[in-house]
């Protein structure tokens, strides 16, 4: 018997290729990490994650998710925060502080009565958090756009028309922005407050209209929170458009300079 004929053939039966094209659509899907102890909150998220075309892996802790970026192409991490457990902005801190995970969108779930976990999560860098129980919907759009992937059913096709100061340019339907013809990216939050400043350019806004620009009704926010955001776009604005500044008026607010002349 020849070498050849000694050699295994490939098999191409009907299941063995439908089995292939399964393998093949899950590696295309964008991978995220559910790092979460309750049972029942991984298999609610997975399965919404799954019928918006993301797969999704089980992660108990940093060392669990740190193993999925060296094993497969992790694209974000979605953090359940224990009500009174500060391990969630600790486990974020350590994510964003691994070169490996340094990079990908950390999205928090709070639990109700625990929105005091807002603040620590934000200083050890969360690129968003949501209280319990969210709309599935909101953490699919956030992952989306944190992704720059388009909605399901959109062919790409960005319409509608630009809000600009200066060298400042957003597309509000395309959740795109644009510094010196550079793009800018920020979180949903973020790209709300500057939405709501490229609006009406030199206009003061008071925090209080900030929040109710960018936060959902029934989420209490406090007027540092808003100083956190705020200080967030202004170091995007400075890397790609240092141009555009955005003036703390005392005691009132916020406002976009417009630009001279």
């Amino acid at each position: 018997m020849s070498a050849l004929e000694d050699r295994p053939w490939p098999d191409h039966s009907a299941e063995a290729v439908e089995a292939d094209l399964v393998v093949g659509e899950a590696l295309m899907k964008p991978l995220v990490a559910i790092c979460s102890q309750d049972t029942e909150l991984y298999l609610f998220l997975s399965h919404i994650l799954a019928v918006d075309g993301f797969t999704s892996e089980p992660a108990g802790g940093v060392e669990d998710a740190l193993e999925l970026a060296d094993e497969r192409e992790l694209q974000a991490v979605v953090l359940d925060c224990g009500p009174t457990s500060a391990i969630g902005s600790t486990i974020c801190a350590r994510l964003k502080g691994e070169p490996r995970t340094g990079d990908l969108p950390v999205i928090a779930l709070i639990a109700p009565g625990a929105e005091n976990q807002h603040l620590n999560l934000l200083k050890a860098g969360i690129d968003e958090s949501f209280v319990r129980p969210i709309a599935p919907a909101k953490l699919l759009d956030c992952l989306r756009t944190k992704l720059a992937l388009p909605k399901p059913g959109s062919n790409g096709i960005e319409n509608g028309s630009w809000l600009c100061c200066g060298s400042l340019e957003m597309k509000p339907d395309a959740y795109r922005v644009r510094g010196n013809g550079h793009d800018i990216h920020l979180g949903p939050l973020e790209f709300n407050l500057l939405r709501q400043l490229l609006e009406a350019p030199g206009k003061v806004f008071t925090r209080d209209e900030l929040i109710d620009a960018a936060w959902p009704d029934n989420i209490h926010i406090g007027a540092r929170t808003v100083d956190v955001h705020i200080s967030r776009i202004r170091k995007a604005l400075k890397a790609a458009s240092p141009g555009s500044v955005i003036r703390t008026v005392r005691s009132a607010g916020y406002s976009l300079e417009k630009p001279d002349g």
